[in-house]
C-alpha cells in the first residue's frame, strides 16, 4: 500500500476547485473563496482508506506553467474539475486539460483522473451524456462525480474516489473496452487460486475458501454466504462451480463481478495479501524479507518449512510414487515466473531409476538453496506463498541462521544439520565420480550423463549416531593458484587423487600444504579408482606416510566401478568428522594414529586383556566354594583386582591423550 495520497485539483477559472476543497474541510460552502487554497494534508484516521491524503490547488492566476507540470508530475490522482453549467469549460477538458495531462507523465504510468461536474445545483438536467463518450475515450479516466460546493452533495464522496482510484486502480485490473479483466491480472489471480488449492485438485472447496477469506479479510464466510456466492457464479457460469467447489473460471468471474460493479478494493485487497505490488508484479520486500547473516554462520530451512515443502511435495506427486515426474514438477513451478530446476538438478539429487527427483532429492535440493543462496531461497518460498499458507509474518520465518562455526567448536558440539565437504583433485583423478557416487549412481549409470547437464554440487543425507544430517559435496575445480575464500570454506576437505595415476596424489598435497595444513579444518585423503591396479605415487612420500606425517586418517580406497550403487560408508565418516573435528575422530579404522583407534587397540592390548583374564578368574571362577562366598579376604582381593583394573585404565587413557 501506499503510504499517502495527493490529490491535485485543476480546470479552468471560476468553475469552482478552491470551493470544493473549502467546503469539505470546514463542511459549509465559503463566503469569501481565495484564488487558491493552501495545500491541505487529512489524516490517515479520518479517511475512509487509512492513508494520509494531501489536496493540492491550482491558480492561473497565481502560479506558472512550470509550476503546474511540476505539481502534475507529482500528483497521484488529478481531478478536472468543469462546471456542469458551463459548456466551454467541459470542452476544455478534452482539448486542454486531458493532452496537457498527458504531455507532463510518462506514457507508461499515467496518473488516474477523475472527472468533477461542480455547481449541479444550478442546473436540473446531468452532464453524463456529454461526459460519457469523454470517458470511453480515454482509458486513464477512472470514473466521473457530479457534485456541488454550496449545498456539499458527493464532496466527501468524490475525495473518496480521488483516494480509490489510486489505492485500488482499475487501469491494472480490467478493460472497459473488452469488458474483461487484463492479463496480467488474470495472471496473479490464477497464482492465487494455485495456491490456495491446497489439495491441487482444481477446485477450491468450503475449507479452502474459507481460509483464503480468513487469510485476506480476517474473517470466515458465513455458511449462508458461501452458498450465495457460489449461486452467483452457478447463475452466470455452467463450470464455475464443480463437485460444490469454486473452480478457477469461478474465481475469476468473481473477481471480474467485483471490478464491474466498482468494488476493485476487493480485488486489490486479495492481490496485495499475496504480494502484488500496482504493477501487479510481485513486491520485492514480499520475495526478499530482511534476514541478517552474521559472519562464519550458516541458513538452514526449519522445521515448519520442510513441513510445508512436504505439503507442496505430497500435493503435486498424484500418482503417489514418491518422485515428480516431469509433469508434476511443471505442474508444482507452475506458481513461478520462470522454471527454476534446470536438468542439472537431477545430477545434484537423488533420483529413482527414471531419473526423477525423489522425495528425498526435492527436500535436499531445497536444503542445498538455502545453504548457498538463502535469498534465492527466500525467492522461491515467496512464490510457493509460504508466508501465507504457513501463517507466519514472513518467509523469513522458515530459515534458521546457525550460530558461528567458532561457537560450534568451543562448545564441542554444533546444531547445524548441513555440513560441506570441500572436493579437491587433479583433473581426471575421479571428483565427479566421488561426488555421483553419493547419489547412489555407479559408473555405467554416471556416462549417461550429459556434460551440459554435469552438476559440481551433490547432497543427501547420511545418518550420524542416529541423526540425519545433510552432506554437500562441491567439487572445486582444479586451478591451483585461483582458489577463492567459498573454495576454502567447509567444514571438512575432500582430497582425491587416482591411484592409477602416478602424478595424481602431487596436486591433493600441495592443495593440503598450502592451505589446510595450518587450518582446523579436518582432511581426508581419498584412493580414488581402487579397482584399478594401484601404482606408486611420484612424490617424496607415498600417501599413507604423507597422511601418518600430518596426523590425517589413511587414505581411503573408493571406486564407483560397481554393479550395484556404490557403499555410502565413507560419506559418513566424512560427515561425522564434519561433526566432531574436535574429537579428533578423524576414522573409524585401524590406522593407530587416532584416539579412537588407540583406544580400541589399549582395550585389545595383551596386558589388559591379561588383567581382566586375572579378574574374571578370581570373580568368577566355577570351582568357588560357599566359604570363599563368605570370606572377607576372598572379597577384599577381588576390589582390589576391580579397583587396580580401573585405575590402570584410567592412567593408560589419560596418557594416551596426553600426545594429542
Amino acid at each position: 500500500m501506499r503510504k499517502d495520497v495527493r490529490i491535485l485539483l485543476v480546470g479552468e477559472p471560476k468553475v469552482g476547485k478552491t470551493s470544493l476543497i473549502m467546503s469539505l474541510v470546514s463542511e459549509e460552502f465559503p463566503d469569501v473563496v481565495p484564488y487558491r487554497a493552501e495545500e491541505i494534508t487529512i489524516p490517515a484516521d479520518v479517511t475512509p482508506e487509512r492513508v494520509p491524503t494531501h489536496i493540492v490547488d491550482y491558480s492561473d492566476a497565481e502560479q506558472t506553467d512550470e509550476q503546474l507540470f511540476q505539481e502534475i508530475s507529482k500528483a497521484n490522482v488529478i481531478c478536472i474539475v468543469y462546471a456542469v453549467n458551463n459548456k466551454k469549460s467541459i470542452e476544455k477538458v478534452i482539448s486542454h486539460w486531458i493532452p496537457l495531462i498527458n504531455e507532463n507523465t510518462d506514457k507508461d504510468s499515467r496518473v488516474p483522473l477523475i472527472l468533477v461536474g461542480n455547481k449541479s445545483d444550478l442546473v436540473e438536467h446531468s452532464s453524463m451524456e456529454t461526459i460519457l463518450p469523454i470517458m470511453n475515450q480515454y482509458s486513464e479516466i477512472e470514473t466521473c462525480v457530479e457534485c456541488s460546493a454550496k449545498n456539499l452533495k458527493n464532496i466527501s464522496e468524490l475525495f473518496y474516489y480521488a483516494q480509490k482510484a489510486v489505492l485500488h486502480p482499475t487501469g491494472p485490473l480490467y478493460c472497459p473496452e473488452k469488458k474483461a479483466m487484463k492479463s496480467l491480472c488474470v495472471k496473479a489471480l490464477t497464482r492465487i487460486f494455485k495456491v490456495s488449492d491446497l489439495d491441487n485438485d482444481g477446485i477450491l472447496n468450503d475449507n479452502e475458501l474459507n481460509f483464503f477469506q480468513r487469510t485476506c479479510f480476517n474473517t470466515p464466510l458465513e455458511p449462508q454466504a458461501l452458498e450465495d456466492v457460489k449461486n452467483v457464479v452457478r447463475k452466470n457460469l455452467t463450470d464455475g462451480v464443480c463437485d460444490n467447489g469454486l473452480s478457477l473460471k469461478g474465481f475469476l468471474f468473481l473477481h471480474t463481478l467485483f471490478i464491474q460493479r466498482g468494488r476493485h478494493e476487493t480485488t486489490w485487497t486479495v492481490l496485495r495479501r499475496f504480494g502484488y505490488d500496482d504493477d501487479l508484479e510481485l513486491n520485492q520486500d514480499y520475495l526478499f524479507p530482511p534476514l541478517k547473516i552474521p559472519p562464519d554462520c550458516t541458513t538452514e530451512l526449519n522445521h515448519n518449512a520442510y513441513l510445508f515443502l512436504q505439503s507442496v511435495f505430497d500435493k503435486h506427486d498424484k500418482d503417489r510414487d514418491c518422485a515428480l515426474s516431469p509433469e508434476e514438477l511443471a505442474d508444482l513451478f507452475d506458481v513461478f515466473p520462470y522454471m527454476p530446476w534446470g536438468p542439472d538438478v537431477n545430477n545434484t539429487v537423488c533420483t529413482n531409476e527414471q531419473g526423477w527427483i525423489t522425495y528425498q532429492g526435492y527436500l535436499s535440493q531445497w536444503t542445498l538453496t538455502t545453504y548457498l543462496d538463502v535469498q534465492r531461497c527466500l525467492e522461491y518460498l515467496g512464490y510457493l506463498g509460504y508466508s501465507i499458507i504457513a501463517e507466519q509474518e514472513s518467509h523469513a520465518a522458515g530459515i534458521t541462521v546457525t550460530r558461528a562455526k567458532k561457537i560450534d567448536l568451543q562448545k564441542k558440539q554444533t546444531q547445524r544439520s548441513v555440513f560441506r565437504c570441500n572436493v579437491f583433485g587433479d583433473i581426471g583423478s575421479g571428483k565427479s565420480g566421488f561426488l555421483q557416487a553419493f547419489l547412489g549412481s555407479n559408473l555405467m549409470r554416471q556416462k549417461t550423463v550429459k556434460e551440459e547437464h554435469k552438476s559440481y554440487y551433490a547432497i543427501s543425507t547420511t545418518y550420524v549416531y542416529g541423526q540425519e544430517k545433510y552432506l554437500l559435496l562441491h567439487e572445486v575445480f582444479p586451478d591451483f593458484d585461483y582458489l577463492s575464500d567459498a573454495d576454502l570454506a567447509c567444514d571438512i576437505v575432500c582430497l582425491v587423487y587416482d591411484v592409477s595415476n602416478p602424478y595424481s596424489f602431487e596436486y591433493c598435497a600441495k592443495v593440503f600444504k598450502q592451505y589446510f595444513m595450518d587450518s582446523k579444518t579436518p582432511c581426508m585423503m581419498i584412493a580414488a579408482k581402487s579397482d584399478l591396479p594401484e601404482v606408486k605415487q611420484m612424490y617424496g612420500c607415498s600417501p599413507l606416510e604423507f597422511c601418518r606425517k600430518h596426523k590425517m586418517p589413511p587414505p581411503q580406497s573408493f571406486t564407483c566401478n560397481t554393479a550395484a550403487a556404490p557403499s555410502r560408508d565413507i560419506y559418513t565418516k566424512l560427515t561425522t568428522m564434519a561433526m566432531y573435528p574436535h574429537a579428533r575422530l578423524r576414522c573409524m579404522c585401524t590406522c593407530n594414529r587416532c584416539t579412537f583407534c588407540l583406544c580400541q587397540n589399549f582395550l585389545n592390548s595383551e596386558l589388559l586383556q591379561t588383567v581382566r583374564a586375572k579378574l574374571y578368574a578370581v570373580v568368577l571362577r566355577r570351582h568357588v566354594s560357599q566359604a570363599d562366598l563368605k570370606s572377607s579376604t576372598f572379597w577384599l582381593r577381588a576390589s582390589v583386582g576391580a579397583t587396580v583394573f580401573a585405575v590402570l585404565g584410567f592412567a593408560m587413557y589419560r596418557v594416551l591423550l596426553k600426545p594429542r
